[in-house]
């Protein structure tokens, strides 16, 4: 069932986007990493399984789709887990943990929820907290075009999407806590990682990480303004 859902989901976006993906060297078919992504729209979570030829991708899905049958049903088919995003969900973040260190791709959203403007907002450290405990590295994903907006006005024009998947370069975070309090330690490596996101956005994207002083230390995207 897996299979035929993923071959679904690659048709479908096929059909109704154009999708430019950059960097895709970036993305090993090998080996547990966690991919960070902005998140604008429904689509978000379906890029994974487009850009991603792996079976062993593990997606955190918000608690509220186990309301809707047909939401459940695809959660459920492509192992997708359930998580509650307001209350710590030890059950979630074990079952993640324990799949990320068997080797496994971890697609998640620090912001926790979708972005009504399309801009960065404050991003949660959940799952940042994940990559930082299994040690594994963390791969920056910039994705553009997928704002429910825009999707809904192009599909009702009969128009494709033009979406772009932009992957950064894979970095890992220091195991050591440096004498740092955990949620001052997680706070900071939760900018990083939102920030990393930031830079391979364009500059009108980057929301509340605009002007953070982290953008001018990182290296530009090549076309990008750090601002």
């Amino acid at each position: 069932m897996r299979r035929f859902i993923l071959l679904i989901v690659r048709l479908v976006i096929h059909l109704i986007a154009r999708v430019e993906v950059t960097g895709r060297a970036n993305l090993p078919a090998t080996g547990g990493y966690v991919i960070a992504s902005n998140h604008i729209g429904r689509l978000d979570a379906f890029m994974a399984y487009y850009v991603l030829d792996r079976p062993d991708i593990i997606m955190l899905v918000a608690e509220k789709y186990q309301e809707h049958a047909l939401t459940r049903w695809m959660a459920k088919s492509v192992d997708g887990i359930f998580v509650d995003r307001f209350n710590p969900d030890i059950q979630a973040l074990r079952e993640a943990m324990k799949r990320l260190r068997v080797g496994g791709v971890l697609a998640i959203g620090p912001e926790g929820t979708r972005s009504r403007t399309g801009t960065l907002i404050q991003a949660r450290p959940g799952g940042i907290y994940l990559a930082w405990k299994a040690g594994v590295p963390i791969i920056p994903v910039a994705i553009t075009g997928t704002e429910d907006s825009v999707v809904k006005r192009s599909l009702k024009r009969f128009r494709r999407l033009r979406i772009t998947v932009h992957a950064g370069e894979a970095f890992n975070l220091p195991q050591e806590a440096r004498g740092m309090e955990r949620d001052a330690l997680l706070q900071e490596y939760t900018d990083e990682v939102m920030c990393r996101i930031a830079i391979l956005l364009p500059e009108a994207m980057r929301g509340v990480y605009t002007g953070h002083p982290r953008l001018r230390e990182l290296p530009p995207t090549p076309g990008r303004s750090t601002g």
